[in-house]
């Protein structure tokens, strides 16, 4: 059923795509496993900003993911609440923060393999897409908000319970880490001690919000945010974890990817080497 919400995505008849935006629309659908009514939608969600840069900003997931952040938040929710009746207030909060982190997001829209139906624009694409892991994490919440948009909440449950809820464990309950220690025990392994600079207080003295960098040496690696000075430390150690986590997983990648390449040149070589001896 078409509502004056979808309307607002629609791209036009699906006619007007490109091939790749069909092609890709159709892989996304089978990996969501829900048919559209609504195609522009899902185009939507798995459109990089950088694809539709001068249109406005429905053509891409930054709308969308800002609805499914809500949709999925609640949803993982409500599965922690009835699942483990037991805990209180904060151990249901600390499930559900690790659950809906952007480090868990993407790494399930990756296996779910929507890494391969991005829809990038030139200038991503320009630069090896450095951007994956963080759109991998949009394009989930995005997803979520276009089937909660084009089929209902039960469809958009459904695609959750299918991909994320199966991942929850009580475990993740426990008191975390501190971020900051966790992140000077990452740096020292390099010889490198993290540091910390308030670079910002905003608003009036009985409602500060203090805003702080944290730095590997003179490399800013993050920025945080919170109501007190030590909550904003934590907050830039959390997110420079998250940087590097990412940045490593990137060059693991590439690292396979020359052991691969390499390999490959060697059984060349070797193939090579045989037909001369044999010629000979």
């Amino acid at each position: 059923m078409e509502t004056e919400e979808t309307q607002m995505f629609t791209w036009g008849d699906a006619s007007a795509f490109t091939p790749e935006q069909n092609e890709k629309l159709e892989r996304a659908q089978q990996i969501v496993g829900h048919r559209f009514e609504q195609p522009a939608l899902l185009l939507s969600a798995i459109t990089h900003p950088s694809a539709v840069e001068g249109k406005p900003v429905k053509f891409s997931y930054e709308r969308l993911e800002f609805l499914g952040d809500s949709v999925l938040g609640a949803l993982v929710a409500m599965e922690a609440f009835h699942r483990y009746p037991d805990l209180d207030e904060g151990g249901l909060t600390r499930i559900k923060v690790a659950l809906v982190a952007g480090t868990s997001l993407a790494k399930v829209a990756e296996q779910l393999g929507f890494a391969d139906v991005i829809v990038f624009g030139s200038s991503e694409t320009g630069t090896g897409r450095r951007g994956l892991h963080s759109a991998l994490e949009n394009v989930y919440e995005a997803v979520v908000a276009a089937l909660y948009l084009d089929a209902g909440l039960d469809v958009a449950q459904r695609f959750v319970a299918a991909t994320l809820l199966g991942h929850m464990s009580l475990d993740m309950a426990k008191e975390p880490e501190n971020p900051k220690s966790v992140l000077q025990e990452k740096l020292q392994e390099d010889g490198i001690t993290p540091t910390y600079k308030l670079i910002e207080t905003q608003g009036p003295p009985h409602d500060r919000t203090f805003v702080t960098q944290v730095y590997a040496g003179l490399q800013a690696l993050a920025r945080g945010v919170g109501r007190t000075k030590k909550e904003s430390e934590s907050q830039a150690a959390e997110k420079a974890l998250r940087s590097i986590e990412a940045a490593d997983t990137e060059l693991k990648k590439a690292e396979r990817a020359r052991r691969k390449a390499e390999k490959s040149q060697a059984k060349k070589a070797a193939r090579e080497a045989r037909r001369v001896e044999k010629d000979a």
